[in-house]
């Protein structure tokens, strides 16, 4: 498989490669390029774990936050900076995205971090997500999902020095007003 990503970024058979070497058994399915949950859901039928969507965003201090959570999980970009301890946040630009991470819009993820040489990116992780016994990502391509077991996906992460924020998105914040 070709990959569009620099020299200096691993692609997706370096990831699945690495997966591997940790002992991280992975079930890869292939699908024509998917950039929306909506597209991938006919595809991910067939994948036996917890669908996630993945946001880059970037806050007020240029901190780089990388957000997973399950599909259908509402992720409000005004109390997030709250939960998640930052200031106002918005989408990252494609190109910081691709110098980052070395992925494209509609490829991001967790697995993404194998890339993130310089450790910008903050992972914050849904608790639902770290609740389930299979989690599924794009594995640095938009042309397939990767399910691994939520423990292992706690070996990558380890593997590659992300030590990830693990937050309820949808528990309230709490009232600090007098």
């Amino acid at each position: 498989m070709a990959s569009d990503a620099p020299l200096d970024h691993r692609n997706s058979e370096d990831l699945l490669e690495r997966l591997a070497a940790l002992g991280v058994v992975a079930e890869t399915i292939r699908h024509p390029p998917v950039h929306t949950v909506e597209e991938a859901l006919p595809h991910w039928a067939a994948l036996d774990a917890l669908h996630t969507k993945n946001l880059l965003l970037k806050d007020a201090k240029d901190q780089l936050w990388l957000i997973a959570a399950p599909t259908d999980r509402v992720i409000d970009l005004k109390r997030l900076p709250g939960q998640i301890g930052s200031k106002r946040l918005s989408f990252a630009k494609e190109e910081l995205l691709f110098a980052t991470l070395g992925v494209r819009q509609g490829a991001v993820s967790p697995f993404a971090l194998i890339n993130d040489r310089e450790k910008r990116v903050r992972l914050v992780l849904d608790a639902a997500l770290m609740a389930a016994p299979r989690v599924a990502f794009h594995p640095l391509t938009n042309t397939a999902t990767t399910a691994i077991r939520t423990d292992d996906l706690r070996v990558f992460l380890g593997s590659v020095g992300s030590e990830p924020l693990v937050v309820a998105l949808d528990a309230a914040l709490e009232d600090t007003t007098p």
